[in-house]
């Protein structure tokens, strides 16, 4: 589920598994016994929520990797380009100097 915000809805006897969601809200929703499997459904996607007779199990641990609107896969690897280009000048450098001094020498230093 990406980008859903459910608002005043009632969700009884239903069964969440193996859910990944990426700006996903409850607002003002009721959960009656219902069940979360594998889910990364957290407190904080559940904004005035009530929860009743509800079980939880082997929720997702870990950070899981969110490509939220703003945030798409582009920029992700554009901003790792630009990183691996700003050590570019001190690569050179490096190489000049092995030549130079040799290999032994810069390895001691």
């Amino acid at each position: 589920m990406k980008s859903v915000t459910f608002e005043d809805s009632l969700f009884e006897d239903c069964y969440f598994e193996d859910i990944t969601s990426s700006n996903t809200f409850f607002k003002n929703c009721t959960f009656i016994s219902t069940v979360f499997y594998n889910t990364d459904l957290f407190e904080y996607k559940f904004i005035n929520s009530r929860v009743v007779n509800s079980t939880f199990l082997h929720n997702k641990e870990g950070c899981q990797l969110d490509f939220s609107d703003d945030n798409n896969a582009y920029m992700i690897y554009f901003v790792s380009f630009l990183g691996t280009l700003a050590v570019l000048p001190g690569n050179i450098v490096s190489a000049l100097l092995m030549d130079k001094i040799g290999r032994l020498r810069m390895l001691g230093g």
